[in-house]
């Protein structure tokens, strides 16, 4: 037994000895990397890399190159930039300079004459001279035609034996034709007298029916203002030619009065009530009322309409005597309308002229009493009364002078006085 321990240490020491030492396997693969020599620990079986050699190869001899291809195959370089400064006589060009500079143009310095620009009077003189040229050319060419006419005529004179004598022949000058056209649009304003006036109208009434003298005032622009009032009424003093129906509302002696006076219809506030009820029918053509009665009459302000009383037109007064017999002698009433014009009747055309310019100044008169006062810058006709037009119902209009129509209202004014 002792004999077999001993055997096998001495065999476990001679195993251990023959045992490659155990290494670290990063120091190793260290070692590997960074050392060329080789690890003479390493295993015996591990293959070494062969050493690579160098070989070497006959050259084949080439066939020589044209100069041409040679020159192709090598890149050209592009010629280096020639500094301002350097002088040409003294520096020292390369070969590849040279034959860039030798194929290049020649530029000689060019200088160019300042221009100018031209003043007003040479572009004066320049114009002429070319008209004067045209002119001269014009000229010449007229008279070469004019040479060409002359000898064609000669010669057939010559040929066909014609004895002509030479007429000069006027230029042809246009001839201006009057315009007599009664119709034409374009008319000259005319202006007529009263008398003129009337007398047109009364010739050129070719109708059935008597007609209506009217007179259309056109009125300052002013006038458009709504706080201007322009409203009046007129007697005439040959009258209107038609019979007018008043009514009167009024009661006790005023009635009475009125009656007196020729009134149609008279009444107090029961014939309010029959009139704002319908039993009794609007068919008056002037209403006239006393103060008293005016508040009763306001009821019938939707029924009357225009022939509502007013104080303004002299239709609300306590003289009902005048006023009805006034309105029974065919007075007139007037007011503008929006446009500031005024339109009126006054009278027939059937009645005489004398009549009928009576009737005019008499309207005339009254239109220059209902003057606003609040109408600026106007005199008595100047800034009031723009123009004035009469005519017939159907008929044409005549424009009337001012100066005549003052004429017309200060004969009014003297028959009156007298």
């Amino acid at each position: 037994m002792a004999a077999f321990k001993h055997l096998f240490s001495q065999t476990q020491r001679h195993y251990f000895s023959k045992t490659p030492p155990q290494h670290n396997l990063s120091s190793l693969i260290l070692r590997r990397l960074f050392s060329a020599e080789p690890d003479p620990d390493a295993n015996p079986n591990f293959r070494k890399p062969l050493p690579i050699q160098p070989v070497s190869y006959p050259t084949r001899n080439q066939p020589p190159q044209s100069q041409e291809t040679q020159s192709q195959s090598q890149p050209e370089s592009p010629p280096e930039q020639i500094s301002p400064q350097a002088d040409p006589g003294t520096r020292t060009w390369t070969r590849d300079e040279m034959r860039y500079i030798k194929d290049a143009p020649v530029i000689s310095p060019v200088s160019y004459p300042s221009r100018v620009a031209p003043l007003p009077e040479d572009r004066v003189k320049a114009e002429e001279e070319g008209s004067k040229n045209e002119s001269d050319e014009l000229e010449t060419e007229r008279r070469r035609i004019d040479d060409e006419r002359w000898n064609a005529m000669m010669t057939r004179r010559r040929v066909l034996g014609e004895e002509q004598e030479d007429d000069d022949v006027a230029f042809p000058t246009l001839i201006k034709v009057e315009n007599d056209d009664s119709k034409s649009k374009k008319k000259r304003k005319v202006i007529y007298d009263l008398k003129e006036a009337i007398r047109a109208v009364k010739g050129d009434n070719k109708r059935n029916f008597d007609e209506t003298l009217e007179a259309h005032v056109k009125m300052t622009p002013e006038l458009r203002r709504t706080d201007l009032k322009l409203s009046g009424f007129v007697r005439l003093p040959h009258g209107f030619g038609k019979t007018y129906r008043v009514a009167v509302f009024a009661e006790g002696a005023a009635a009475d009065e009125a009656r007196d006076a020729g009134a149609d219809i008279v009444g107090g506030p029961e014939l309010v009530e029959s009139l704002r009820s319908g039993e009794v029918k609007i068919n008056f053509d002037k209403c006239i009322a006393t103060p008293s009665m005016m508040e009763h009459v306001k009821k019938l302000s939707k029924n009357l309409k225009q022939l509502m009383p007013d104080a303004k037109k002299g239709t609300v007064t306590n003289d009902i005597s005048k006023t009805v017999k006034d309105a029974k002698a065919q007075s007139v009433i007037f007011k503008k309308d929006k446009t500031a014009i005024v339109h009126v009747g006054l009278g027939k055309v059937s009645f005489s002229e004398e009549a009928l310019r009576e009737n005019v100044g008499a309207f005339v008169n009254a239109l220059l009493l209902a003057k606003p006062a609040g109408l600026k810058k106007s005199s008595k006709y100047a800034g009031y009364v723009d123009s004035f037009h009469i005519c017939s119902t159907m008929g044409r209009s005549f424009h009337i002078s001012i100066q005549s129509l003052s004429m017309a209202a200060d004969r009014y004014n003297r028959l009156q006085l007298q």
